[in-house]
């Protein structure tokens, strides 16, 4: 079932719309879908590594505009969106605590949650929500994903072949590294706020 998985992703990577599917997943999953575009990148850089640079930019184009979807969801439609998106986080009544360190300390949440596998969406959210200044909300934004897209592209084209040749032999280890990182940034949602 995870090598049907695999060549189904790498399949798509090397379709024709695979470029506009990364550019869809990095912008919904910015805002409100759980699945990461590291799903298309990964495979999308190593079957075409000379691309790397160009696939890692437009997931960030795509994710720091989805970012502001998501502080317009957390700014504007906070009842009727915002709510339910951070109920399905299990953050819904988490809002007065984080307001209050957010005024201190949002551009930090932002970047962390840009880098790391914590949910991003959740605090493209809280800062909407909460007021966030616009100009940190988007500075942080860039350079969280920013780097963090260039740098799993970038190891992904300076290791090539062998690092493709260690995920095919490991794939249940892989799966099962990628499905703990996944879940564990939703279970820390919990814990953090």
């Amino acid at each position: 079932m995870i090598r049907k998985l695999y060549d189904w992703a790498f399949s798509l990577a090397r379709h024709k719309r695979a470029t506009s599917a990364l550019a869809g997943v990095s912008f919904i999953e910015s805002s409100f879908f759980p699945i990461p575009p590291d799903v298309l990148l990964i495979p999308m850089v190593l079957a075409k590594r000379h691309k790397w640079i160009f696939y890692a930019t437009i997931c960030t184009i795509a994710s720091v505009l989805g970012a502001f979807l998501g502080y317009f969801i957390g700014a504007f439609l906070y009842e009727t969106l915002g709510q339910p998106v951070l109920a399905f986080y299990g953050k819904e009544d988490s809002f007065d605590k984080v307001s209050e360190w957010y005024n201190t300390w949002g551009g930090w949440g932002v970047l962390f949650a840009a880098v790391t596998p914590f949910p991003y969406k959740v605090l493209t959210i809280f800062s909407g929500a909460t007021g966030l200044n616009l100009v940190t909300f988007a500075v942080v934004s860039v350079i969280g994903r920013g780097l963090r897209f260039f740098l799993v592209s970038a190891l992904l084209y300076w290791i090539g072949d062998p690092i493709r040749e260690f995920i095919e032999k490991r794939l249940g280890l892989m799966f099962t590294l990628a499905m703990v990182l996944l879940i564990g940034g939703f279970v820390s949602v919990k814990y953090i706020f």
